[in-house]
């Protein structure tokens, strides 16, 4: 993935490629903050809203109209795990494997999805539903091991506990979080 990436259809000049409307809604963050570029990650957060994740034809666009080389725009959406390359399940876990998650055995909790779902960190299952991915840190060490899944944070994980949740997600229940002195009891859910 170089800079000068084989002929994409971004049109350099100006031109939203292929008529895309998703491109207006990253215009009007890149017009707010006056293309400055210290406001990359405020952009790339825009465009991953509007296309569910980053395309290399909108890392190139947002490179070309903040003047900045694709490198840079690609190296920061690598660099923050809440930035995604490829287009993710409905539902997303998140494993921590900082130190601290991974002094608690968040490889297992990996181990655990990993076996009960058939997918390898960073894959997504083939119907689309699910995504497991892993991170360094999230910065949450006291509640360690961390998974965050349906946008919470879910603290003192355990393999079977995070297996439990993600299955009864994706059966159509609701997560109802469990007070994390508390997060080893069963998943209450509602539907």
């Amino acid at each position: 993935m170089s800079e000068t990436s084989p002929k994409k259809k971004d049109a350099g000049n100006g031109e939203h490629p292929e008529g895309d409307p998703r491109y207006k809604g990253i215009d009007r963050v890149l017009k707010r903050l006056q293309y400055k570029q210290d406001g990359l990650i405020e952009v790339l957060t825009s465009a991953q809203e509007a296309f569910g994740y980053l395309p290399e034809e909108v890392m190139i666009y947002v490179a070309r109209q903040l003047k900045l080389p694709f490198s840079w725009v690609y190296g920061v959406a690598t660099f923050y795990h809440f930035f995604s390359l490829k287009p993710l399940g409905r539902h997303n876990a998140i494993v921590c494997l900082g130190t601290a998650c991974y002094v608690g055995k968040a490889s297992e909790i990996v181990d655990a999805i990993s076996g009960e779902f058939s997918l390898e960190p960073g894959q997504t299952t083939a119907d689309g539903e699910f995504t497991l991915t892993t991170t360094r840190c999230l910065g949450c060490c006291g509640l360690a091991p961390v998974v965050v899944f349906e946008n919470q944070v879910l603290g003192k994980e355990t393999p079977q506990t995070t297996v439990q949740k993600i299955k009864a997600v994706l059966a159509g229940e609701t997560l109802v979080q469990t007070p994390v002195e508390d997060a080893a009891s069963p998943m209450a859910a509602t539907t």
